[in-house]
């Protein structure tokens, strides 16, 4: 039976005034099967898109019994799968400089998100009232719901924000989707729905990374635009104490998005990392020397040349430093230079030689919070330092003045900080 058929058939299933049944209808576990193996096929994306319409008419139009009532929910996970899979942005063969916003196959990715999110929304509400329903209730639609949660959240992450294959209409959809998935979970929010309602409780983000696992390899990560956005948006909502339990699953694709030759990419996987060292505790971090591996692949992005990257970098080793510090102090180990004066000493040779205005800007805001982190022991880079913050204060950098007020500062901090040494200095 085609599917318009099937949606006439269950629209007409209960006759009126002794008018003639309808014709049998099919059960819903073939019916759904089918049409998940029509769109796992490498068809067209004409019928597929006509096929997406009809299942969503069908949904709206079935009975809770007859879609939900002896329905495997292997099955709805499957055609759930198979939705999100049509809803994707293309996969890329190579990595690409950048991505085109204009193209007109992201056109196609926005129209067909919005058709799959209207579905997702029909069946997400088929399965709220089937939740009341005697017949069926929790025990039938909870296994049917926990196989679609982490698709569907896919599918909205992916679509939720601005990017080169969402439009208005994808975005709106997509954020419909995410808001009633949440609720149908029974959470408040999406942080609450990805890491449980308290500790104790397992949320759903083992599930929805235990999806992206076969994407964010080192050799597939780049070919799915989209996997490392989803990522990216998702880590956030995964604050202390949750995190910790998580640092083996995220700590990797942080790492390898970090390591990539584009900027772009090397500021999303430095933010990554910053949030993985806010929330999660030091002991685990240093567990395996993982807060040594952070380290240097962050000092090796202060070589970069770009002011964005830099920032990120600096802000993000701020707050690594401390732990560093603290677990060579438990460690007794003796070192001529603590990770602080090795990263200072080599923003100190980069402000030296530098003439960008942007990078001097970013240099100079963060210097100020390294002579804190120093104290007294900043005299060891003390002549070093005089010859930057005489440099910096000769150049004007423009109307606001920010690199000379922010080597102002980071004078003032010096001043406070190594001011027995200062007067050793001037009396000489």
């Amino acid at each position: 039976m085609e599917l318009s058929a099937l949606v006439q058939a269950l629209r007409l299933e209960e006759p009126r005034d002794g008018t003639q049944p309808p014709p049998a209808v099919p059960p819903a576990e073939r019916v759904l099967l089918q049409i998940g193996l029509h769109l796992s096929e490498g068809a067209g994306r004409a019928p597929k898109a006509g096929m997406v319409r009809d299942l969503c008419a069908l949904v709206e139009a079935a009975d809770c019994q007859w879609l939900f009532g002896g329905l495997s929910p292997a099955t709805v996970g499957e055609l759930v799968a198979a939705l999100n899979g049509y809803a994707a942005p293309p996969t890329q063969e190579q990595d690409v400089a950048d991505l085109p916003i204009k193209d007109s196959a992201y056109a196609a990715v926005a129209e067909r998100a919005a058709d799959v999110g209207s579905l997702f929304l029909h069946l997400l509400a088929k399965l709220e009232a089937a939740k009341t329903q005697e017949a069926l209730g929790v025990q039938v639609v909870g296994p049917v719901l926990c196989r679609m949660m982490g698709p569907i959240y896919i599918f909205a992450a992916t679509h939720i924000v601005e990017r080169p294959w969402t439009n208005a209409r994808s975005q709106s959809v997509a954020q419909e989707v995410l808001a009633l998935l949440v609720q149908a979970a029974g959470c408040g929010s999406v942080a609450e729905f990805l890491r449980g309602k308290n500790e104790d409780e397992e949320g759903r983000f083992a599930a929805v990374m235990g999806l992206l696992k076969q994407e964010l390899t080192k050799d597939t990560w780049k070919r799915n635009p989209a996997t490392k956005f989803v990522f990216s948006w998702t880590l956030p909502h995964i604050t202390r104490p949750w995190l910790s339990h998580y640092l083996e699953r995220v700590l990797p694709p942080s790492l390898l998005i970090s390591d990539d030759y584009r900027e772009d990419n090397k500021i999303l996987g430095v933010r990554c990392l910053h949030h993985i060292i806010l929330n999660v505790p030091a002991a685990d971090l240093c567990q395996f020397n993982r807060a040594q591996v952070v380290y240097h692949a962050l000092y090796n992005h202060l070589y970069s040349r770009e002011a964005p990257l830099i920032q990120a970098v600096l802000l993000c080793l701020l707050d690594l430093l401390p732990i560093l510090e603290r677990a060579q102090r438990q460690q007794k180990q003796a070192r001529p230079n603590a990770p602080c004066d090795e990263v200072l000493q080599l923003v100190l040779t980069h402000m030296e030689a530098e003439h960008r205005l942007a990078l001097r800007r970013v240099y100079a805001r963060a210097l100020p919070a390294f002579v804190r982190r120093l104290g007294i022991l900043i005299v060891r880079h003390l002549k070093r330092l005089e010859r930057v913050i005489l440099g910096y204060l000769e150049v004007c950098d423009g109307p606001e003045e920010e690199a000379r007020l922010g080597i102002l500062e980071a004078l003032q901090c010096t001043i406070e900080h190594a001011w027995p040494r200062s007067i050793i200095l001037a009396k000489n």
